[in-house]
């Protein structure tokens, strides 16, 4: 039988997706790249705002449309984190959580036995453990997602988070080796470490971030490292230099913001302030080389006054961001945030979240204007496009080299490339002749 997967969301819901589809692969079902031949389709869903949740709902009703006699399941932190969810769901026949992922197979193959709908979300508990997932292969990918670290405890009081992944667990060191070490000889040379809240991984066992990459670090085959995003809390000065002691972590860091006002941060329950924000920044900066910082910002919480949004905006502006999120403030139902008095008007959050998108247009180009003149290795990853290849540098600048050879692809390739020119959210090169790169040793000379 033939299976399509279509995720929303996060990249730990793009390596969840690609776990599910081993555990079904090894059951000798066949992965579809369409949905219009498949017998079973799967949506993993995502809850991190309304839209989201509508996403997935949409998705369903297209699905069911194109697919009527398919076997339909909805999974992921949307039904996780609202079960009531599973009646706003009807067409799907089999609508599941974020727990126990390993019991799809078991519960599509008991539908197709008793044609029953099902509906399984198990509650997550105190002391849960890691479920053990792994993949060694993400389809359509040059870098592989390798998933450490599963919940959160923070309660920010706008977010269903640690209602939907429950509390914070992570990948036993020996299994996460042991994952990394497959994907290094699937043919991986660089890795991508993910989580909910990935700067709490082994905090339950004495552990930290640290710790994991100088696992992959160590690991022959791995040429690249790379986090998630993070949150500040936990970025003691002592992971920092452990971090900066470990030569195959790139210099990119997705440090989330959310806002640059003092009293906005403490009513999202942040743990931290702007100016240790700041300081953490700065420490990253120091510490590592052509270091680019991107976050992500929220206009129009509740209670955000005019004056408010000017503080964040000019704390962002202080920052001098490589790229920035921006996004309005968005209601979910069962969050302390739902009830807050002073709720934003649409259009005020929008006006605000345009107003900081553009600052945060201006910094990205400062950012790519920087870069000009600096020579670098690039992992290609996309095939030829309207005659480029592109791919990133360790900063992760997309950079683009013109084709010179229509029939050669240099996917999953690496070349030192001197960036000469930018465009509207990339930077443009061209390869340095005779320079062999140290993580795969092709010359320019083999285009």
């Amino acid at each position: 039988m033939r299976i399509y997967f279509m995720t929303f969301g996060c990249k730990v819901n793009l390596y969840e997706t690609a776990a599910m589809e081993g555990m079904f692969a090894e059951r000798g079902y066949v992965l579809s790249d369409r949905p219009d031949d498949a017998d079973i389709c799967v949506i993993n869903s995502c809850t991190v705002t309304s839209e989201s949740d509508n996403k997935a709902g949409q998705a369903l009703r297209r699905l069911r449309r194109l697919r009527p006699d398919a076997v339909i399941a909805v999974t992921g932190c949307y039904p996780q984190a609202l079960p009531e969810a599973e009646k706003m769901l009807p067409e799907a026949d089999i609508v599941t959580g974020t727990k126990d992922r390993s019991r799809l197979p078991d519960l599509v193959e008991d539908f197709l036995d008793k044609r029953t709908r099902t509906v399984y979300i198990p509650e997550y508990g105190l002391r849960d453990e890691f479920e053990k997932m792994s993949c060694t292969a993400i389809p359509g990918h040059t870098r592989a997602f390798l998933k450490i670290q599963d919940g959160c405890d923070r309660f920010c009081s706008y977010c269903m988070i640690p209602y939907s992944r429950g509390r914070i667990r992570s990948k036993a060191p020996d299994d996460l080796r042991s994952e990394a070490e497959a994907l290094a000889k699937a043919g991986y040379s660089e890795l991508v470490l993910t989580g909910i809240n990935l700067a709490f991984y082994g905090a339950e066992f004495g552990m930290n971030l640290a710790d994991a990459v100088e696992i992959c670090n160590g690991i022959d085959g791995i040429k690249r490292i790379r986090l998630g995003s993070l949150e500040p809390e936990m970025m003691t000065d002592s992971v920092l230099d452990r971090l900066s002691a470990c030569e195959k972590l790139c210099p990119s860091f997705h440090l989330s913001l959310q806002s640059g006002c003092a009293k906005t941060l403490k009513a999202m329950n942040r743990r931290y302030t702007p100016e240790e924000y700041f300081s953490l920044a700065e420490k990253l900066r120091a510490r590592f080389a052509d270091c680019s910082i991107t976050t992500d910002v929220m206009t129009g919480f509740p209670g955000e006054t005019e004056e408010d949004f000017i503080e964040s905006y000019e704390f962002v502006k202080r920052m001098r961001f490589a790229d920035i999120h921006v996004f309005p403030y968005s209601v979910r139902r069962g969050t302390r945030a739902e009830k807050m008095p002073c709720q934003i008007d649409g259009g005020t959050k929008h006006r605000r979240a345009e107003k900081m998108s553009a600052l945060g247009r201006e910094m990205r180009r400062e950012f790519l204007e920087s870069q000009l003149g600096r020579t670098c290795p690039v992992l290609f990853e996309r095939e030829k496009n309207d005659g480029f290849h592109g791919g990133y540098a360790p900063n992760y600048t997309f950079i683009k080299i013109l084709t010179k050879n229509s029939e050669k692809s240099l996917r999953n390739m690496v070349f030192y490339v001197t960036i000469d020119k930018i465009g509207d959210d990339c930077c443009f090169g061209y390869i340095e002749d005779g320079r062999d790169p140290d993580v795969s040793g092709i010359s320019a000379e083999n285009l």
